[in-house]
């Protein structure tokens, strides 16, 4: 049986998710600079010091995996896109072969 995370990514492109990560990549990067802004700039005590760089820990984590799920799509979306001009060069060869030559003729 299917994960509904995995139903719910059928229903995008590869392009749309490839936005869509970025996007999830970015905020995650934002927070992390917050984090580490604040790590730098506030007197914490060493509790919230440990649950911040705790924070920073997971982030970095997550940016990492974003980083990788849109290694993983782009890579996907260069074959489809390799896919696509290779249809079009067989369509234009069949073309050329079998109607223009027709034409000419």
């Amino acid at each position: 049986m299917p994960k509904l995370k995995d139903k719910r990514k059928e229903n995008y492109s590869v392009a749309s998710e490839i936005d869509r990560l970025e996007v999830r990549r970015a905020q995650c990067q934002e927070n992390l600079e917050q984090a580490e802004f604040k790590h730098r700039r506030d007197e914490l005590s060493e509790e919230q010091r440990q649950d911040l760089e705790l924070e920073m820990s997971f982030m970095n984590e997550r940016v990492h995996k974003l980083d990788q799920e849109l290694q993983v799509l782009r890579g996907e979306n260069r074959r489809n896109m390799v896919l696509s001009v290779a249809l079009l060069a067989v369509s234009a060869l069949f073309y050329y072969v079998f109607i223009y030559s027709e034409d000419q003729s």
